[in-house]
This record gives C-alpha cells, sequence and structure tokens, in this order.
C-alpha cells in the first residue's frame, strides 16, 4: 500500500489534472478500506481525510462521493453516526444534481444510497434506511448488464440486495436479513472480496437468529472465497471465538477456528 500511494503521489504530480487528482483519491479511498477491514480506524480515518482532499481537487462529484463513502465506513466505526449519516446523504445529492445521465453516475447514486441505507440502519433509522434501500435496488434496476471493467463501482441488483442483508441485520431483524439474501450466490458477485462478504454477511444475519451450524456453514464458505476476510477483519474473529465458546462441540467448528487462527 505504501508503494502504491507513492507511485500515485508520483503520477499525480507529473500530470498535474484533475484525473490525476481523482486517481489519487481513489489510491487513498482502497487505503481506507484496507485500515478498516483489519480494524485500525485511526489511520483509517488520516487516510479518509486525505482522499476527501485529493477528491475535491478533482472536482469531480463522483471521486467525491467515493472519498465521502469511505469516510462515513470510518466514522461509523468510530460510533460517529450521525455525522456519517450527513456525510453520505450529501455526496449523494451532489451525484443527483449530475442528472445521473451516464451508467457509472447512476451506479455511484444507487453505491451512495446503498450506503446511506446501512449507516441509517446504524442509527436506528428503520424507515430511511428500508426507503434508501429500496431506491438503490431502483436505481440499480436501471443499470445496463454488461459493464466497462472502468466503472467506479460495480452495482448490480444482487450486490443492493447483499446490501439489504447488512442494513436488516443493522436493524436486528435476522429473519429479514436471512430471506433478503436467500437468493444470492458467489457468481453473481465478480470479486474474491465481494464473494467472501456474501458469506460474512449472511453468517452474522444467521448468528443473530440463533443458528450455529448455518453460521459455521457461511464462515467457511467466506475462507474459501476470499480467507482474509475472516482471518482479518476483528467483528469475524470475534464472531468466530463466540462459537466456540458457547456451540463447541457444532460440527466443523474446532475446523474453523484453526483455520482463522484463535487459539
Amino acid at each position: 500500500m505504501p508503494d502504491l500511494l507513492a507511485t500515485a503521489h508520483t503520477a499525480a504530480q507529473q500530470a498535474d489534472d484533475e484525473a490525476a487528482s481523482a486517481r489519487l483519491a481513489a489510491c487513498y479511498d482502497l487505503c481506507t478500506q484496507l485500515l478498516s477491514k483489519i480494524g485500525r480506524y485511526g489511520a483509517a480515518r488520516t487516510s479518509a481525510d486525505r482522499a476527501t482532499v485529493y477528491a475535491h481537487q478533482s472536482g469531480s462529484p463522483l471521486a467525491q462521493a467515493a472519498s465521502a463513502r469511505m469516510l462515513s465506513i470510518v466514522l461509523r466505526h468510530q460510533d460517529r453516526k450521525d455525522i456519517a449519516r450527513r456525510v453520505t446523504l450529501d455526496a449523494a445529492a451532489r451525484v443527483e444534481k449530475t442528472g445521473l445521465r451516464t451508467p457509472e453516475q447512476l451506479a455511484v447514486y444507487a453505491q451512495m444510497l446503498c450506503t446511506c441505507a446501512y449507516t441509517a440502519a446504524g442509527a436506528d433509522d428503520r424507515e430511511t434506511a428500508l426507503e434508501l434501500i429500496r431506491n438503490a435496488g431502483r436505481a440499480a434496476d436501471r443499470l445496463p448488464t454488461l459493464r466497462t471493467g472502468r466503472e467506479t463501482f460495480t452495482v448490480t441488483p444482487a450486490s443492493v440486495a447483499l446490501y439489504e442483508v447488512g442494513v436488516r441485520w443493522e436493524l436486528g431483524d435476522a429473519g429479514a436479513a436471512v430471506h433478503a439474501g436467500r437468493e444470492l450466490r458467489a457468481e453473481h458477485f465478480d470479486t474474491p472480496e465481494r464473494r467472501g462478504r456474501l458469506h460474512t454477511d449472511m453468517a452474522r444475519a444467521w448468528w443473530l437468529w440463533g443458528k450455529p451450524d448455518q453460521t459455521i456453514e457461511a464462515l467457511n464458505a467466506a475462507l474459501r472465497e476470499a480467507p482474509a476476510e475472516v482471518r482479518d477483519r476483528p467483528s469475524m474473529r470475534k464472531l468466530t471465538s463466540d462459537l466456540v465458546q458457547r456451540h463447541p462441540r457444532a460440527v466443523g467448528v474446532n475446523d474453523l477456528v484453526r483455520a482463522v487462527g484463535i487459539r
């Protein structure tokens, strides 16, 4: 990651244009995402702040939205949920002002609505959270199925449904969370990270519902797709610890603990 950031800074200095600033912001977004996943929220906040600066230098509302999204994730983890919600809603409004005339603008808008929905759920605003995730689904339905590979965000009906799993889980509705993800499959997602996230989100939903066997199955599926999503995320390590403490005789729990590296 330090090498990537150094290269991005050099490229931005040489190009000295708005596109280079947007690419530099995107690199800091990636850094923020990595640090957030492993629980380094203080460092993630610094990275998110830098991403925000370079995104505003770029003048691109899409780059600004992407950086606002990462900042809101960090703020949410720092228990500043009201500010996180305001950051995402403001960024979504700026994207909406573009007129959503291109697929990329529409995809960024749909992604921001997903993030806003999750943030609202974390703030116990059920009505807003469910309305936002429904609107995100409508926006995703308008997107073309063929993609160029250069999109800021890849948004599909399946990715919105996965966000709904998280929203329902955050609202404490385990049954609705499992129901939202009932038809999702790994092949619906392009990257190992998203495929792993499918299984970890379903694991959280199953655990909330009091279903340890299904939780273990989902975590093992996540390990097969993206081991770091389970091994390196503090929330997943804690879930694994809770499993072995409460259900030490469950089928597969000891194999799961060894794979995650918990004593």
